[in-house]
């Protein structure tokens, strides 16, 4: 039963690790693209997210959402991060007990 569930959270650490690289490079490459979409200010993204007219939400207001949005999910990517090194730790516990 020990060796079963070892392997499991072993499985699961792992995975999580391959997880939060993706989510990683995915933040980073989306980070990118914002900045440079939001730098070049193109009209379509203000119709894209529902404004089509600017009076209504300006570009500063647009760079603040992303910018918590940002935050937040860098936010839930450390709580993750947590668990993972958890994950980790206890399947090296269970390994060295078996």
């Amino acid at each position: 039963m020990n060796e079963t569930l070892q392997k499991r959270v072993r499985s699961a650490a792992v995975a999580g690790w391959w997880t939060v690289l993706i989510v990683a490079i995915w933040m980073t490459v989306a980070w990118l693209a914002l900045l440079v979409i939001l730098n070049s200010k193109p009209g379509w993204i203000m119709w894209l997210w529902g404004f089509p007219d600017a009076d209504s939400l300006h570009w500063r207001q647009m760079r603040i959402i992303v910018l918590q949005f940002f935050a937040v999910f860098k936010l839930m990517l450390f709580v993750f991060v947590v668990v993972v090194i958890w994950l980790t730790l206890w399947s090296r516990r269970l390994k060295r007990e078996g």
